[in-house]
């Protein structure tokens, strides 16, 4: 009896360890385009042989580029770059066999657009009030 019990939680355990294999990654990306001069953060998931997918980090991946700085899932890029896209390739740390690579565009025209103050979008009390009562 002890022996069928023991056989039964191995199998058990060999099920769930097998089922939270990683078997490919995925680029989850939050733009279009990359920024220059700023942090761009690259999003990436894996999926797992139980069709699940989560989201993984530097813990877990090997993040290189052709142009640019990774710090985590950061990727910096300089504002003087000269060039119009990247190359971005992760790795599984515990499996480089498994890797993704993907080409993102980087943004061409200058950020000059003028962001509205904190009372233009939300207008004191007082101008409320004020306003309220001139009806």
């Amino acid at each position: 009896m002890r022996k069928t019990f023991i056989l039964i939680q191995l199998l058990l355990m060999c099920g769930i360890l097998s089922a939270q294999k990683l078997d490919s990654l995925y680029f989850n990306l939050y733009t279009d385009s990359l920024k220059k001069g700023t942090f761009n953060y690259i999003n990436v998931d894996g999926r797992y042989a139980d069709g699940r997918y989560l989201p993984l980090t530097a813990k877990e991946l090997i993040f290189t580029c052709n142009a640019g700085k990774f710090e985590g899932n950061s990727l910096y890029l300089d504002s003087t770059v000269r060039i119009d896209k990247v190359v971005v390739k992760v790795a599984l740390k515990s499996d480089t066999a498994v890797f993704r690579e993907k080409t993102i565009y980087i943004k061409k025209t200058e950020d000059n657009e003028r962001l509205k103050t904190m009372d233009e979008v939300m207008p004191s009390k007082r101008r409320n009030r004020s306003t309220r009562f001139q009806q």
